[in-house]
């Protein structure tokens, strides 16, 4: 019994030096990652199971930079080849995700991606994005490929407000709409949560800010979220556009003002940019938007500063 025990202790804190070392080298976890850390977004995964009327995926469109955006649709295949050459190319980046555009978890070759780094590069973090729909079912995929750390986009837990921020999901082979689409999306997004908090998964939670609709309702998402185990949350701004192309985004100020009362309940991630389906590097300087001229003077830039802290 002593003996179990011991190796029970043993591992616990093994798990613990792994979530540390992993949040160490991961940029939206952690505040100081940011500027030592990159990661590489694998735009694999192009179909989505809901609607979000503040989202519009663009697979061509090499001008913005936000969340559903990328240049180019990869195959497992051409993810994995890229992947090769932006690490060896730039040895700071240490988290490869998918993140889009649509959402990771409805699609296969999102997990047909993530085994393949994983055979090339084990020691790399594996994240994943999603809107949590079909969490509790693809979380046996999740466990198996390796992901250790997971963004849920959560927006309310209220069916209520989360029904005026969706026009459908797609669950199971039928489309749901208003409150009903609503605790189908919210039931599966606690549960989806509550197991990869129970796997040891470090969790984040991203949840966009709509004025006249969330705003006043995030702090009850932060109070469930941290009695769920959630690491961090990321209070976004919306970006006004499909459906809310014509409402107000909120000022910097009411998101800070958002950010402050959820504190007390969940760490805030202040730093997120939300970036493009496949931007890679160090947060706020997407290498994929660069010129070559750009890029050789960060590559130049981190490659002093890892000699740095190596010789620190």
């Amino acid at each position: 019994m002593d003996n179990q025990k011991s190796e029970e202790c043993e591992m616990e804190i093994s798990r613990d030096k792994e979530v540390k070392r992993v949040i160490a080298q991961h940029p939206c976890y952690s505040k100081e990652a940011q500027h030592k850390f990159g990661r590489i977004h694998l735009a694999v995964a192009p179909k989505c199971n809901i609607q979000c009327n503040y989202c519009d995926r663009k697979f061509d469109c090499v001008n913005e930079s936000r969340p559903g955006v990328t240049s180019e649709v990869l195959s497992p295949e051409d993810a994995l080849e890229k992947t090769r050459q932006v690490l060896s190319e730039y040895p700071f980046i240490k988290v490869v995700g998918v993140a889009g555009p649509g959402d990771p978890l409805a699609n296969d070759e999102t997990f047909e991606t993530l085994e393949l780094i994983k055979n090339e590069f084990p020691d790399v973090t594996l994240c994943l994005s999603t809107n949590g729909l079909v969490l509790p079912e693809r979380m046996s995929d999740i466990l198996r490929t390796g992901v250790t750390t997971l963004t849920v986009t959560m927006n309310a837990i209220d069916p209520e407000i989360e029904a005026q921020l969706i026009s459908h999901v797609s669950y199971k082979g039928k489309v749901y709409k208003g409150i009903e689409a609503a605790e189908i999306l919210i039931k599966n997004q606690l549960e989806g949560i509550r197991l990869a908090v129970e796997a040891d998964l470090v969790v984040k939670v991203n949840t966009v800010l709509v004025p006249g609709i969330n705003d006043e309702h995030i702090i009850e998402v932060a109070k469930k979220i941290n009695d769920l185990g959630v690491y961090i949350m990321n209070v976004m701004p919306l970006i006004c556009q499909a459906k809310f192309a014509d409402r107000e985004a909120p000022s910097p100020a009411e998101c800070k003002a958002v950010q402050d009362a959820c504190a007390p309940y969940v760490q805030q991630m202040r730093h997120c940019r939300q970036c493009r389906s496949d931007a890679y590097g160090l947060i706020g300087k997407d290498l994929s938007q660069m010129s070559e001229e750009r890029r050789n003077v960060i590559k130049l830039d981190m490659k002093k500063k890892m000699h740095s802290d190596e010789k620190a």
